[in-house]
Order: structure tokens, then sequence, then C-alpha cells
């Protein structure tokens, strides 16, 4: 099931979703190396963590820093997180004149309360001619190039404030390439179970205009994301917390969309092989101290369902260097043990809650003002 945005053509309607703090370079590649261990290819996208198109423009040590991609990384895709159109045009014009990225993709989803209080995120689809402008200012830095931009966003605000099927209009009509839906308002966050009817509402609504759908939310299984797309009718799925863990899930995903066997989840022993690579590659991109540091976090996904007992997991959130993981692997690396729970609901859950915006924000949808101070952050969100 080939899907085609733009000028990129992939051979699985499969997209690996932004998400801060976890898809850098050294993770984006370790699930490149499992798919093409697994399938003998790799045959989605994999889309970097979010920056910030004003942190990009200034040139911040850190957001360069996240715009790295490894020589293997074909074609490179780029997050923008941007509430000002001026910043967005700047940043997409560098991503083009220094050759930085092959696909922008538009953050108009995140539903943190430290981004929609200042107008970011699901907060600004509401202001439709806000939004618009945004859109139109980066595929104009893009014109005459091959690089296509595209929009992940959010339902709506709340169930009062959906504006999903005006988002997904003027994102076409201003130029994007393809329009991702995950299936929840910004109020829900990531409770609850995500909306597959709205994900086939904004099919439908934008099925005359043939620019490609793709539904998120809530694939923790390569059947979740065949179910997605019977159900929905969208183009593609976009895959976030379901890969926490499992970098080895694109493989299945790809597998499963191709009609092709499976192949066979890891084994205890193969799963310590991959965290070692992991934390190698971390490394390499940050230094022994900080890219061990960062993999801690990943710890309790990969260990989720394995029978290794809460001294090792203790061990692993702790560790500080690549030897000292070696030697915490090693009493396992031969190991044939099984997941007993390697599907389901996996990273952020919790409670919905009430969005917070800026005062006034709801007042009138056609005010266009850039939101005061929204684009000064750090990248990643």
């Amino acid at each position: 099931m080939p899907l085609q945005i733009g000028s990129l053509t992939l051979n699985s309607p499969v997209v690996l979703a932004p998400m801060a703090g976890v898809t850098n370079m050294p993770f984006r590649v370790l699930c490149r190396e499992q798919e093409m261990e697994k399938m003998g290819t790799v045959s989605g996208l994999y889309v970097c963590e979010m920056v910030t198109a004003r942190a990009l423009v200034e040139r911040n040590d850190k957001t360069l820093h996240m715009t790295t991609f490894a020589p293997v990384e074909t074609p490179r895709s780029l997050q923008l997180y941007t509430t000002d159109p001026e910043y967005t045009y700047k940043a997409a014009k560098m991503i083009v004149d220094e050759d930085l990225a092959d696909h922008i993709d538009m953050n108009f989803g995140c539903p943190v309360p430290k981004v929609t209080r200042r107008g970011g995120g699901s907060a600004l689809p509401y202001k439709r001619r806000l939004f618009g402008n945004i859109v139109a200012a980066a595929v104009k830095a893009t014109e005459g190039t091959s690089i296509p931009v595209t929009v992940k966003m959010r339902i709506g605000i709340d169930d009062a404030h959906h504006t999903h099927l005006d988002a997904g209009r003027i994102a076409v009509e201003e130029g994007a390439a393809a329009v991702a839906l995950h299936g929840r308002t910004a109020a829900q966050r990531y409770s609850g179970t995500a909306d597959y009817q709205e994900i086939r509402r904004l099919k439908e609504h934008l099925a005359h205009t043939r620019i490609p759908v793709l539904g998120n939310g809530d694939i923790f299984a390569a059947s979740d994301a065949s179910r997605m797309l019977a159900e929905t009718g969208c183009d593609g799925v976009v895959i976030g917390r379901g890969c926490l863990g499992r970098p080895w899930l694109f493989a299945e995903l790809a597998a499963e969309l191709q009609g092709v066997d499976k192949p066979a989840p890891p084994t205890l022993g193969e799963v310590t092989r991959i965290i070692y690579r992991h934390a190698e590659l971390l490394a390499e991109h940050s230094g022994e101290e900080h890219g061990l540091r960062d993999m801690r976090k990943h710890m309790g996904w990969y260990m989720r369902g394995f029978p290794v007992g809460g001294e090792m997991r203790a061990a692993l959130s702790q560790i500080s260097s690549l030897a000292e993981l070696a030697e915490i692997l090693k009493p396992f690396s031969d190991s044939e043990a099984l997941a007993d729970d390697s599907e389901g609901p996996r990273g952020r859950q919790g409670s919905p809650g009430k969005v917070v915006l800026p005062e006034g924000w709801l007042d009138d949808p056609e005010d266009d003002t850039v939101p005061e101070g929204a684009d000064i952050m750090h990248s990643g969100g």
C-alpha cells in the first residue's frame, strides 16, 4: 500500500509520530535498522522530534543538534512547532536553503498546557486565518522544491470546539500535501480512546481533493493499523506511543499492511541486544554520559511484560555507562522469554482536563493576531 505525499513515495503508509525526547536520530535509526533487518527494506517515514521555528531561525545550539539526521535517513522528515507566519517562512526557507530536510510537518496537535496556554499546538487551528497564514508561509518558502509540507492536528480544543474539518480544508487550500489527524481533542489529552469516526469524517470531507489523510491514535499493534485503515478509509497511519520500547513495531506494521507474515516477536535476549544498540546510538549522538541518562526513560517500556524482577528494573533506571549496561543485561542475553504484555496502551495516558488558553482566545476565530510569546520556548515542546 504505497503512500504518496507530494514528491515522496512511501512503500508502506506508516509514519513515526514526532515525540519530544523520544524520536531523536538514534531512535529513528534504530527503528529503521529493525525494519531493514526483519523486512529487508525501509518503507515508512520517520519524523524527527518537534523543533521550534524561531529557535531554528535563531540557530539555537540545542535545536540544531535536534535536527541532525544520519546518512541512512532518507527521506529526512522534520517537524516544526510554530505560531507565527514570519518565523514559519524563515524556518522553512532555512530548511530549503541549507538542505536540512526533505519533508516539513507542522505541529498543530500538541495538547500540553504550556503550549496551549500561549495559543500554540492544538489551540491554534481555532484561529482559522492565522492557521491558514502559517501553512501558506511554509508552502511559499518551499515553492519550486520537492519538499512537501504536511499538517498534524487534533479534532479540536474540546467537544464544543471541533476544528479539524475547517483546518483540514484550509490546509489543503493553502497547499499542504497531506493532513494527519489524532482522533482526540486537546481536552482528552491521551485519555480515553481515539475517535475513528472523526478521522473518517475528515477523510470524507477532503475526499474530493485527493490529498492523503492519515490517522493517529491508539495504534499499539499491527492489527490496530489495519482496523484504523478499514474503519476510517484513511490513507495511512501515524504511530506514536505504540512504538515506545518497541522499535521493531514498524517492521510488524509493514508486514501486516503488505499482507506478508509478521516477524516473530523478539525474545528477552534479543531485546537486550536492541537495548544496547539503542544506548550505543545515543552515546554516539550525545556523548556517553548524557546519552545513557537519556536512555533510562526507555527501560520501563522495553522491559514491559518480561520476567526480569524489580532489581534489574531498578538497575536499568540508573545506568550511567555502556559498560554498566552491558553487565546488567548479560545474565539475560540468552533468554528465550517472550513478553506477556507487549500490546495495549503504553506511554502517557492520564485524565482529560480543561484546556488552558490565552485570555479571550475563543472570542474571534477569524483573528489572525500572532499570540504573544508563544514561539519563545525550547524545542521539543
